[in-house]
């Protein structure tokens, strides 16, 4: 009963209404979490479906935030509620975190990563990690603090500065055996209630890895890195001037995204350039022949060497979900300003959506 009245009291907040926070949300609100926070400001498309279960095919184009809070209520009518369908910044952070006991990271692109992360440490909330790439998933609880009175580890420990552009791709573009989610989502919601109850021993200072494929798990101990301290922000002032964004090598704003019925429309004059690896499926040469399109492959891995071939064109990138077109889209404006340049939302699977291939 004491732990029971201890998870009604909670407020927690996930950030994610994705692949893991479906799982997360679902576990914790029938568990009897009073208070919750949902942040996303994505819609459900057909291609999460494999994967976001919460959802269905009658969800489609509605926003994930406004679903999910109708289907929590009907599991528990008990719960307290409040979602941000908006993309999640710093004045987000500042402004709602001190309203939670637990954040919840159940977010796929590092931005938002090291900004839930530095937020975290700078307000003293104590962070549940999840992350999920093709058959591999992490889960660790960052920045908890210790009976000593110090914080344990967090993001930044593990990862003081980004990777590389393209270096790793997010489950959209990646891919993601679909059960994967739903195990580290419910993984991270173990944490979350022991958390709150004080029950067992977190994975504070610890990284739980696991592979679907083989069906392993190994845990790495975790040390404070020095090296991550310097790039935390130590004041409000300092992360409200930061641009996560640009550190996380996101293409510039600006960037014009062009929807699948806008370019059959509009730009099918335009050369159309498939930016994916070979392997990727499926390939669109049939479609680019019947529409009479001017088109090439150049893999995004090989792109700054083919710039040449593109500068003053008018040019629409697609790939297989739409972010590595943005990417190339952005490479192309830096190199030649003057380009008409082009990302195709959705990608491939957006094409697939509309039955075009």
């Amino acid at each position: 009963m004491a732990g029971q009245q201890k998870l009604k009291q909670a407020k927690v907040l996930v950030i994610g209404a994705g692949g893991l926070g479906c799982p997360i949300m679902q576990y914790l609100v029938a568990a009897g979490v009073g208070h919750i926070g949902i942040a996303d400001n994505d819609k459900v498309s057909l291609s999460n479906l494999h994967r976001q279960v919460i959802f269905g095919t009658e969800d489609i184009g509605l926003y994930k935030v406004d679903v999910v809070k109708q289907k929590m209520f009907s599991l528990n009518s008990d719960v307290n509620i409040r979602t941000w369908n908006e993309r999640w910044t710093q004045e987000h952070c500042m402004q709602h975190f001190p309203d939670y006991d637990v954040v919840v990271d159940a977010t796929d692109n590092f931005a938002s990563r090291y900004l839930i992360n530095d937020a975290s440490v700078l307000l003293g909330k104590p962070l549940v990690f999840g992350a999920v790439s093709q058959f591999d998933g992490q889960v660790a609880v960052f920045n908890q603090l210790q009976a000593n009175g110090s914080r344990s580890v967090n993001y930044r420990d593990l990862f003081p500065l980004p990777p590389a552009n393209g270096e790793v791709l997010n489950c959209s573009e990646g891919g993601v055996l679909g059960v994967l989610p739903g195990t580290i989502g419910t993984m991270q919601a173990t944490e979350v209630i022991k958390l709150i109850t004080g029950l067992g021993k977190t994975l504070s200072n610890r990284l739980w890895n696991y592979n679907a494929l083989t069906q392993e798990v190994f845990i790495m101990q975790l040390v404070s890195n020095p090296i991550s301290h310097q790039h935390i922000p130590s004041s409000e002032e300092q992360f409200m001037a930061a641009d996560y964004e640009w550190m996380c090598a996101v293409p510039q704003r600006g960037i014009t995204e062009i929807d699948v019925l806008d370019w059959q429309q509009n730009f099918l004059d335009h050369l159309f350039v498939d930016i994916r690896e070979p392997h990727e499926l499926p390939r669109l040469d049939a479609l680019c022949s019947s529409l009479g399109l001017e088109w090439m492959e150049i893999p995004l891995s090989s792109l700054e060497n083919n710039l040449g071939c593109l500068t003053d064109r008018n040019v629409v990138f697609v790939c297989q979900a739409g972010m590595r077109s943005l990417m190339a889209a952005d490479m192309l404006m830096k190199a030649s300003p003057d380009s008409a340049v082009f990302s195709l939302k959705g990608g491939v699977r957006m094409l697939a959506e509309k039955k075009l291939i």
